[in-house]
């Protein structure tokens, strides 16, 4: 990663740090605040402070998912390049609510490189990953 010029958001103080729904709820608002052009540090830096113990997977798939619902699709990749980096155990969850992301964006050639991502990283495809890889392939 490079390093990142902008001053980090303290979002420590602002998130309790128990993974509950207040918690995702205010890291959702914070993530979504960024503004463009996003880096990647930015998101990573929201996400450290936010969970400087690491976070269980459900929460992860709760930040995906709200991500994906709001359609913040660039913000949903970098999350998920910080679960990777960070060496979290992904499954199918995590990667279809980023497909499904890729749907609700239009962008299925997004989705389609990362189901190849997930079968790479030996995450078995299920009805989740394939539904929303085809959706994002209905809506071009």
């Amino acid at each position: 990663r490079g390093q990142c010029s902008a001053q980090p958001r303290r979002v420590a103080e602002d998130v309790p740090s128990d993974g509950t729904y207040d918690q995702i709820k205010t890291l959702l608002q914070i993530l979504l605040r960024l503004t463009s052009p996003l880096s990647p540090d930015e998101v990573f830096a929201v996400l450290d402070q936010a969970f400087p113990k690491g976070l269980t997977a459900h929460t992860g798939t709760r930040i995906l998912s709200g991500l994906a619902r709001k359609r913040a699709l660039e913000t949903a990749l970098f999350a998920l390049s910080w679960h990777e980096t960070h060496k979290y155990e992904l499954n199918h969850y995590h990667y279809g609510a980023v497909i499904d992301a890729c749907a609700k964006t239009s962008m299925w050639t997004k989705a389609v490189q990362l189901l190849c991502v997930a079968m790479n990283n030996q995450v078995e495809p299920n009805a989740i990953i394939f539904n929303a890889a085809i959706s994002a392939c209905e809506k071009d």
